[in-house]
């Protein structure tokens, strides 16, 4: 079956140009389009798509906050949502991927990445090159703890390779670079990420690393 995708973006040009690249594919589907955070939330109850290509800024409502009420507990379907932005720093990204965005993508990346992406996050993994979330977290320090309160009771759910697994997902590693440094197969790596995943409820190894940094467990700027 195709991946069902809706565009939301505030400037119709560009929904033209995503939804000509996508519907080449033969395993992409433009299902609708929306011009603002409203307007997507109402396509996303109505189209129940597969991924939602998600601009930041948009009147009435931006892309932070339809990402969470799309991705929050009261969601409606499965949608996973795809971060558009202008910048690769752009202040609000931070703030989208704690919403429960599964990563972002720059608007003027190629189309075989924006087909990339969107594959991947359909497929429940995180579009967000590890070293970018890495590079987010660090420039964006200000928004996160000082690392002086103490760790969540949740990380004690955890055993001590899955926190040293955490902590090496949050300093950009891929599975394969992980299964080098602690001398493990890839598969061995990708059940304890798994495990990390449903012990702390998160949708993927974005919001793990962003948890690792909002927990306190990894300091910004740390190796």
């Amino acid at each position: 079956m195709a991946i069902r995708v809706l565009l939301v973006d505030d400037q119709p040009l560009l929904r033209t140009g995503f939804r000509m690249i996508l519907e080449a594919e033969e395993d992409l589907a433009v299902v609708g389009e929306a011009g603002d955070g409203l307007q997507a939330l109402d396509q996303v109850r109505a189209l129940q798509p597969d991924v939602v290509l998600m601009d930041i800024r948009m009147p009435r409502m931006d892309g932070v906050e339809a990402t969470r009420q799309i991705t929050g507990p009261e969601r409606d379907g499965p949608a996973k949502v795809l971060v558009l932005t202008t910048f690769d720093l752009d202040e609000y990204v931070v703030e989208a991927l704690r919403a429960g965005a599964s990563g972002f993508l720059l608007k003027d990346a190629p189309a075989n990445e924006l087909v990339q992406a969107i594959r991947v996050v359909a497929a429940g993994e995180a579009m967000l090159a590890p070293s970018i979330t890495r590079r987010l977290l660090d420039k964006y320090a200000g928004h996160l703890p000082s690392g002086e309160e103490s760790l969540p009771n949740t990380l004690g759910t955890l055993t001590e390779r899955e926190v040293e697994v955490l902590k090496l997902v949050s300093r950009g590693l891929s599975n394969a670079e992980i299964a080098a440094d602690l001398f493990v197969s890839e598969t061995t790596v990708k059940t304890h990420v798994g495990h990390v995943l449903t012990k702390l409820g998160l949708r993927d190894r974005v919001q793990a690393a962003v948890y690792a940094y909002e927990s306190g467990l990894v300091r910004p700027g740390a190796q």
